[in-house]
C-alpha cells in the first residue's frame, strides 16, 4: 500500500495578516473603535500599525521572506510619507488650535498605519497564490458587507447593531447614519460611514470578484462562489443609490472593456443587461431613479452645495499654498465640508500634498499596467488590468467626496496600492526566471559541411 501524499499546510505570513486586516476593515462597522485607547482607533487601524511594525523589522533579517530591492510603488510610498511628514511639521510649527493639533496627530497615526500596510503588501506578499488569497479575502468581505446592505435596503434591518464586540465602542462622531432616504428608496451604507463610501468600495471590489469568476471558469475550477460574490457586490453598489458609485463603476467598466478580449466583452455586456433587467423586475423604479440622479444634476442641491465651496477653498488654499494648514485640521462641524478630496487636500496639505496624492495613484496604476506588460500569464495580465481599474476609482471618486476622510475606502485604496507593487514584483520575477531558463536551455549546433 503506497503512502498517501503529504499535504503541506500554508503557515501564517504577511498575506494572512493583510487578509485579517481586510476583513476587520470592511466587516466591522466604521462607527466602532477600540475601548481604552487615548485616541479613537478602529481594530483595523491597530492591525495596520502592527503590520507596519512587522514590515519594518522584517527588513532587518532575511528569514521572514520580505522582498528586498527597489520597487516603484515602494518608492512612491516613501515619497508620499516624506511629503506628509513635511506637511505635518509645517502645521505643528505654525499656530494651530489645540483641537486641530490633536486631530492632526490622529491623522498622522492613521497615515503611518496605511503606509505601513501598503509597504507590507508590496514587500510581504511574494507569490501570486498569496496575492490571490489577499484579494479573494477582499471579495468575501465585499460580499458580506453587500449582504448587510441588502438587509438594510430590502428589510430595513440593520445587522451592524449586532456586530458590536465587547472590546469596541461607538466613537464620538455624531450623525453616522447607515440608512438615508433618497427619492422613494432607501440608500444604505452597510458597515461604512456613508452610502457614497459604500458605493465606491463596492465599485473597487467588483472587478476583482469578476476576475476570479472568469479565471476559475477558464481553468476548470469551481467558479460559482465568485459569481455569487460578484452578484452580491453589484447589488450592494445598486443599493447605495449613489452617483459616485455609478461614475466609479463606469470608470472600471471602460478600463476592463478596453483591455478584455472580444469574447469577454460580449459576455460582460450580456451580464450587465441581464442584471439591469433583474433590477427592473425585482425593484421597479430603481433604474429610473438612477436616471433622475444624472438628468437632474443641474438642479441637485448636493451638487450646488459642492460648487459653492470653491471660493472658500481657494481662500484657504492661498493662505498656505505649498504645505497647507495640516492634514486632518479641516473638519466638520467646525469647518465647512468640501465633498471634494482634491479641494480638501489643497487646503490641508497644499501643492506638495496634492502632488503626493496624485503621485501614488498614478504610480499604482502604472505598476499594475507594467506588470500586465511584463507577464505572459493570462491571469497576471488580467489581474494587472483589474488593479489598474480599481486604482483609477479614487482618481474619479475624489471629485465627488472627501475620500481620505473615510477610513474604510482609504484603507482599501492603500491595500490595493501595495497589491499593485506586489504584482509588479511577481511579474518581474517571472520574467527573470523565463529569461534565465531560455539562457540555460541547450542550443542546437548547426554543422557546416566542409568542402
Amino acid at each position: 500500500m503506497s503512502p498517501s501524499p503529504t499535504v503541506l499546510r500554508q503557515r501564517a505570513d504577511g498575506a494572512t495578516l493583510v487578509s485579517l486586516f481586510a476583513l476587520a476593515l470592511l466587516v466591522i462597522p466604521a462607527r466602532l473603535v477600540l475601548r481604552g485607547l487615548p485616541m479613537s482607533l478602529a481594530l483595523s487601524d491597530v492591525l495596520s500599525l502592527i503590520i507596519g511594525v512587522v514590515w519594518f523589522f522584517s527588513h532587518f533579517t532575511k528569514t521572514l521572506g520580505a522582498a528586498k530591492g527597489r520597487n516603484i510603488v515602494r518608492t512612491a510610498i516613501f515619497a508620499y510619507a516624506i511629503a506628509m511628514l513635511v506637511v505635518y511639521g509645517h502645521g505643528a510649527y505654525s499656530y494651530l488650535p489645540s483641537d486641530e493639533l490633536n486631530i492632526a496627530d490622529h491623522a498622522l497615526v492613521l497615515i503611518i498605519g496605511n503606509l505601513g500596510l501598503a509597504l507590507a503588501v508590496c514587500d510581504g506578499v511574494r507569490s501570486r497564490a498569496r496575492l490571490d488569497f489577499v484579494l479573494k479575502s477582499i471579495c468575501v468581505a465585499g460580499a458580506i458587507i453587500s449582504f448587510i446592505g441588502g438587509l438594510q435596503f430590502l428589510f430595513e434591518f440593520d445587522l451592524t447593531h449586532y456586530l458590536e464586540l465587547p472590546i469596541l465602542r461607538a466613537n464620538s462622531v455624531e450623525g453616522v447614519e447607515t440608512v438615508i432616504d433618497r427619492s422613494s428608496f432607501l440608500r444604505v451604507a452597510s458597515t461604512t460611514g456613508h452610502p457614497i463610501e459604500f458605493a465606491v468600495i463596492t465599485a473597487m471590489i467588483l472587478p476583482i470578484a469578476a476576475h476570479y469568476g472568469f479565471h476559475s471558469r477558464d481553468r476548470g475550477l469551481p467558479a460559482k462562489r465568485w459569481w455569487v460574490c460578484t452578484a452580491l457586490v453589484a447589488t450592494g453598489l445598486i443599493f447605495s443609490l449613489s452617483r459616485s458609485g455609478v461614475l466609479a463603476a463606469t470608470v472600471v467598466g471602460l478600463v476592463m472593456f478596453l483591455g478584455w478580449p472580444g469574447k469577454r466583452r460580449l459576455q460582460a455586456l450580456a451580464a450587465v443587461g441581464v442584471f439591469g433587467v433583474a433590477i427592473q423586475i425585482f425593484i421597479p423604479g430603481m433604474l429610473y431613479t438612477f436616471y433622475q440622479l444624472f438628468a437632474g444634476v443641474g438642479n441637485d442641491e448636493s451638487i450646488q452645495f459642492r460648487v459653492h465651496d470653491y471660493p472658500n477653498a481657494l481662500k484657504e488654499f492661498l493662505s498656505s499654498p505649498w504645505f497647507g494648514r495640516g492634514v486632518g485640521t479641516w473638519y466638520a462641524p467646525k469647518h465647512q465640508i468640501f465633498d471634494n478630496q482634491y479641494l480638501l487636500t489643497m487646503v490641508e496639505a497644499g501643492i506638495v500634498g496634492l502632488a503626493a496624492f496624485a503621485l501614488i495613484i498614478f504610480v499604482g496604476v502604472g505598476a499594475a499596467l507594467r506588470a500586465r506588460y511584463l507577464s505572459v500569464d493570462p491571469a497576471i495580465r488580467d489581474l494587472g488590468l483589474v488593479l489598474a481599474a480599481c486604482l483609477l476609482v479614487p482618481l474619479v471618486g475624489s471629485l465627488t467626496f472627501d475620500m481620505m476622510a473615510f477610513p474604510q475606502v482609504t484603507g482599501l485604496f492603500f491595500l490595493l496600492l501595495g497589491a499593485a507593487g506586489a504584482l509588479l514584483r511577481i511579474a518581474e520575477a517571472e520574467r527573470k526566471q523565463k529569461a534565465a531558463g531560455d539562457a540555460s536551455a541547450p542550443r542546437e549546433q548547426v554543422l557546416t559541411p566542409t568542402p
